[in-house]
């Protein structure tokens, strides 16, 4: 199935959606498209032919890792030149002299034919619209000519690209026909490679280009070992997933289910409560509140249609039941059984991809609710009731308990048991009692939610609770604040498979770990410098703009949050600030830290964001391509900026040089592979 059912009684008819013989519904598939997972926009298409949804299914899946430039045409077959005004607003008349400059008509009335606005004529457009000062004193102080040598070009990609951790063995430096290989690739003027040189206009080409990507490469690629137990792994998880607004009067949709599991989300919440007559069809919502009721077999088909198309990793499906009806609860399994089919893991496997895994939450007592009821802490998971066969027995693998003690917990040691956390709760454990909640996460598994008071779905932070461990820190996810924006950050890597393998020091048996520490034995911690050169296209209006770089860590990472000043004029196309650089001088545990950078107005108002994670980050020059608020790519909007992370030296190691501290460290080992040098495999 790749169509949502149109609910337009009159379309379905037309296409006799609705005959039980029709096989209609196999040649229709729906695109789906919006800002965010809640303002959604759905596209239904209708093919002539069987099996060509399945093809164009595949095909748009595929397409989604790809930027392209759509230009719109009039009438006959031109493009406007005021689409270019508009895309640009700020500045007419810095835009009327960059079309000029490329050679383009630039009167407001004016049209290109297509042919004419090449990509070679749009990149020149860019250039001039968006002058680079920034990049040609980086090209004067190696080259005082207005051409770069091979050799000069060899020495600025040793001294400023190469990660100064990197081990000479493990990964040599770029050959020179490699080198030659990038400046063929990027260099605009033919002349100029044939003779092994490059001009500023080629290093800026160069420095926008993949191989200069901030993020490793590789990390993004599913690179984790994926056979360890399921404890080992912080998962992407979901905190009443089918509410699109807030916890008292939102709506409830299936489609949330849809847009969890497509953005990688492999841990869902469905809050199960008893239908009403004649039709006794068990319903999700959120209990005693004004949020809207949706059925669980709608539910339980959207998560069937969607749940493997971007991960094959396992779902777990979280179930607060409220149901205190056998007949309902039988309803509920069967719907479980005939839809997800042998997707259902109801007998142990040895192997266990495209599985989905239930996780019944449940207590013997059944609450009634006060007339007027205030929000609770712990919402209303406390007000759960008893499974019966028909569902207790397809939960396996995971048995939900409820906590007594870590030392109850570790006396017991039962890797597959887990426990529901409130996120006030969850504080006051890893206040109290952190290097205990760490060895519990190493053996079981822990889920954290939002307090019930959240009635706007606003989100916790996170990190603390990765900090120790626990593996399902549920969110939100209709509500893209910092922290969720944080949690989208974090598992963008691995292939987006929603499961990522804790680092080793919280997982080893053989050793503790206190989060609160100043210094890990086993690690080489971090120091992160940031230097932000200039903006580009940061807003379609004349405004002041400003910067700001934190990191998010152990407690005992760098706490500064640094603000570059703002600009002095209102110029948002091509802001510099080229001021000194930010320093977080020891982050302790990096594959547990993120860097995140910020764009604002002078106002306040939000321009654009980046979090990534200091481990996944290369040192050098780097346009940094920012993120909205829901984590969307911008398409034009960058930060450029110089970056190094190198291995903390203590002070009382100052006398030693960088390299050789970096080679006593590193002998043996190196960090991801980046791009850059992975070329090595020429070799």
């Amino acid at each position: 199935k790749y169509a949502k059912l149109p609910k337009h009684p009159k379309v379905r008819n037309v296409f006799n959606l609705d005959f039980p013989d029709s096989n209609h519904l196999a040649k229709t598939f729906t695109v789906v498209s919006g800002p965010d997972m809640v303002n959604l926009i759905y596209h239904n298409f209708f093919a002539s032919k069987d099996k060509v949804t399945q093809v164009i299914n595949h095909c748009t899946h595929r397409l989604c890792v790809y930027i392209r430039l759509s230009l719109q045409t009039n009438k006959d077959g031109k493009i406007p030149v005021k689409n270019i005004y508009k895309m640009f607003p700020a500045d007419k008349k810095r835009v009327e002299s960059a079309l000029a400059s490329a050679n383009l008509p630039k009167g407001k009335y004016d049209t290109i034919k297509p042919d004419v606005f090449t990509e070679s004529a749009f990149r020149t457009f860019l250039t001039h619209l968006c002058p680079r000062p920034e990049i040609y004193e980086i090209f004067t102080s190696y080259s005082t000519k207005p051409t770069m040598t091979k050799e000069n070009f060899t020495k600025f990609l040793n001294e400023k690209q190469r990660d100064s951790r990197l081990n000479e063995e493990l990964f040599p430096r770029l050959r020179q026909d490699q080198i030659k290989a990038l400046m063929d690739k990027y260099e605009p003027v033919t002349t100029n490679s044939n003779r092994g040189l490059i001009s500023p206009e080629g290093l800026l080409f160069f420095l926008m280009g993949p191989e200069t990507s901030i993020v490793m490469q590789d990390r993004l690629a599913k690179c984790n070992d994926m056979t360890q137990p399921i404890p080992h792994y912080f998962i992407k998880s979901s905190h009443n997933t089918y509410l699109t607004a807030g916890q008292f009067s939102g709506v409830s949709s299936p489609e949330m289910y849809r847009q969890c599991l497509l953005s990688g989300c492999r841990c869902l919440e469905l809050d199960c409560w008893k239908g009403k007559p004649p039709d006794e069809e068990p319903i999700i919502t959120h209990g005693f509140t004004m949020t809207t009721e949706i059925l669980f077999k709608d539910v339980i088909e959207a998560i069937a249609e969607s749940a493997f198309k971007t991960s094959q990793y396992p779902v777990i499906l979280s179930f607060e039941n409220h149901i205190d009806s056998v007949k309902q609860q039988e309803k509920m399994a069967n719907y479980c059984k005939t839809i997800f089919g042998d997707a259902l893991l109801t007998e142990p496997l040895e192997k266990y991809p495209f599985i989905v895994l239930l996780l019944l939450c449940s207590c013997s007592n059944i609450n009634s609710p006060p007339v007027n009821p205030t929000p609770h802490p712990q919402g209303t998971a406390g007000q759960e009731v008893t499974a019966y066969e028909a569902m207790s027995s397809l939960v396996n693998y995971i048995q939900p308990n409820k906590f007594i003690s870590f030392d109850n917990a570790r006396k017991k040691n039962k890797s597959y048991v887990i426990s529901s956390f409130v996120e006030t709760k969850g504080e006051a454990m890893i206040a109290k009692s952190a290097v205990e909640f760490v060895e519990y996460n190493k053996r079981q598994m822990s889920r954290i939610y939002p307090k019930g008071t959240r009635m706007d779905s606003s989100n916790y932070i996170p990190q603390p609770f990765w900090n120790v461990g626990c593996q399902m820190v549920a969110l939100n996810y209709q509500t893209m604040d910092f922290p969720m924006q944080l949690n989208m950050a974090l598992f963008e890597f691995n292939g987006r498979t929603g499961y990522l393998l804790k680092h080793d020091v919280i997982r080893r048996s053989d050793k503790k770990f206190d989060p609160f520490c100043d210094r890990i034995d086993t690690v080489v911690a971090s120091t992160l410098t940031i230097k932000i050169y200039s903006g580009q296209f940061l807003s379609d209006k004349s405004v002041k703009t400003g910067v700001e770089v934190e990191v998010i860590g152990l407690p005992g990472d760098p706490k500064k949050k640094y603000r570059t000043k703002w600009t002095t004029t209102p110029n948002a196309i091509n802001p510099v600030w080229n001021e000194e650089p930010f320093v977080f001088e020891k982050i302790l545990l990096p594959e547990m830290a993120s860097l995140r950078i910020v764009v604002h107005e002078e106002n306040g108002k939000f321009l654009g964001h980046r979090i990534i994670p200091v481990d996944a980050i290369q040192s050098g020059f780097h346009h940094i391509c920012l993120r909205s608020e829901s984590n969307m790519p911008l398409t034009l909007p960058a930060l450029f900026v110089y970056i190094e992370v190198k291995d903390y030296i203590p002070a009382a190691f100052a006398g030693i040089t960088n390299q050789k501290m970096s080679d006593f460290i590193q002998a043996g080992r190196g960090p991801g592979t980046s791009p850059l040098w992975s070329l090595k495999s020429d070799h």
